[in-house]
């Protein structure tokens, strides 16, 4: 009787670990269920770094408006209406720490300027105080060098300062911020400094300039229709509801 009753309490004792084993590994399997779910949910939005397409650099450093970086990922990072990549788009900064806009945002880049791949583009940002910039050598000498590869080179607001630093552009038209014209052209004679509170955006040759902020979007759109096309242009700005923004009244 005793040996009988052993024998029972064995195979409740079994069964009930067999049990618990059998919870513990479905709860295993529904846990990793729930982080590749989690993972796909991040990966998917990830675009590939391809080198059969243009890359579109967007120079970062620490002060930068964002809205100058957004603006052009915001544009060149539309996929086309079948939800094709037409563009690399990548940001790169002096080292891979995270740069921190004059908004407040944490950025993270994604090249340094010593394993920046070769661009098709570069957009150059600005600051609301461009001193530290201008007198940064490794950043004017990165867009110096990089203007030997690019198609073409763009600046927006006070961006046009480190252009001007550079001497990438120096006999070509430029245009700054709104109210900064007359103080880029004695800083830079060689620049054609246009009439800011005139001229929104220029275009001389490879180079391309906006008043920045916003108008950011006029000079990224502006590269992205002689990059593409009238149609995919007007997709992106519908993308964007840029004509509810045109729109828009108080």
């Amino acid at each position: 009787m005793k040996a009988y009753l052993l024998i029972l309490g064995l195979f409740f004792i079994n069964l009930i670990a067999c049990t618990s084993h059998n919870k513990n590994k479905e709860a295993t399997e529904t846990s990793k269920e729930v982080i590749a779910s989690k993972s796909d949910t991040f990966t998917k939005h990830l675009k590939p770094f391809n080198p059969e397409l243009p890359t579109i650099g967007l120079l970062m450093y620490n002060g930068a408006l964002q809205s100058e970086v957004v603006a052009t990922s915001d544009v060149f990072g539309k996929p086309t209406e079948d939800g094709k990549q037409l563009f690399n788009v990548v940001a790169i900064a002096e080292t891979k720490n995270p740069i921190t806009t004059e908004e407040g945002l944490h950025f993270v880049p994604d090249y340094t300027f010593e394993d920046c791949p070769k661009l098709t583009a570069l957009f150059v940002p600005s600051a609301y105080d461009m001193y530290a910039q201008v007198h940064n050598k490794n950043i004017v000498d990165f867009i110096k060098n990089k203007n030997k590869e690019t198609e073409y080179t763009v600046s927006n607001c006070g961006g046009a300062q480190l252009i001007g630093a550079s001497g990438i552009a120096d006999g070509h038209k430029i245009v700054t911020w709104i109210g900064g014209g007359k103080q880029l052209q004695i800083d830079y004679p060689n620049l054609k400094v246009q009439n800011d509170s005139l001229v929104t955006y220029m275009e001389d040759g490879k180079f391309l300039s906006s008043n920045g902020n916003l108008a950011s979007y006029i000079s990224a759109l502006q590269l992205l229709e002689k990059m593409t096309s009238p149609e995919h242009r007007k997709f992106v700005e519908s993308y964007l509801y840029l004509d509810r923004l045109q729109n828009w009244k108080d």
